[in-house]
């Protein structure tokens, strides 16, 4: 009879260590959880996903915070002037290439917000499918689609998307990362597409043209 208690007593204390156990690997389980989940959000691959959930859900103040229009635009421009030269062809001379140089800056607001809303559209067709996908899902399609190198507080990411290859340029911002460059032949053209209006015409510039006269310098009647 006396050994009864004591049996209870040694099983009580087992389930008791048991359930000590228990409780520290939840703890253990949730501190680790807690801070993978803390590194992941300081991740690009985070920020990335933020972008495609805020362009799906065509959240503008949220793209605003994620991209550096007026980065993204600065490092732009002078391919967007390369790409709008190139379309001149042989018809471009010197005067011509000089007033195109000239007028470049004055559109950079035009190509920051052509580059702005190309980029929230290739953001938006990025997770594929017309109905926004929730976040997790948009996460986790950014982790298994795109390569990430990281160095310092600067960051690459490359991806093959609908066969084309795009690559992003971004600067740890805070405890986000903020894209600061996009590297896409398809979208500098359809840039170039909306600027080249305010150009001289192609095959249209001639010596007389008013956007190529030089202020000060004008011609005097009768000598």
């Amino acid at each position: 009879m006396p050994a009864r208690p004591k049996r209870r007593r040694r099983w009580l204390r087992i389930v008791g260590i048991l359930a000590l156990l228990l409780v520290a690997f939840i703890i253990v389980v949730a501190v680790v959880g807690y801070f993978s989940w803390r590194r992941l959000q300081s991740s690009p691959e985070y920020s990335i996903a933020l972008l495609v959930d805020a362009a799906q859900r065509n959240d503008q103040p949220e793209l605003a915070k994620l991209i550096d229009d007026d980065e993204i635009a600065k490092n732009m421009l002078a391919n967007v002037s390369q790409k709008a030269v190139a379309r001149y062809g042989g018809s471009i001379d010197a005067a011509t290439q000089q007033q195109i140089d000239k007028v470049m800056p004055s559109l950079l607001p035009r190509v920051k917000q052509a580059v702005h809303d190309e980029l929230a559209n290739q953001f938006k067709s990025f997770a594929g499918s017309s109905e926004p996908k929730p976040f997790i899902v948009v996460l986790a399609t950014v982790r298994s689609l795109m390569k990430v190198t990281t160095e310092g507080d600067t960051a690459k990411a490359t991806a093959s998307v609908n066969d084309r290859n795009i690559e992003l340029a971004l600067r740890r911002d805070a405890d986000r990362w903020k894209l600061i460059g996009f590297n896409d032949d398809a979208l500098v053209q359809r840039v170039v597409d909306s600027v080249m209006k305010d150009l001289p015409a192609i095959g249209g510039v001639g010596s007389d043209n008013p956007l190529l006269k030089i202020p000060g310098r004008t011609r005097k009647r009768g000598r």
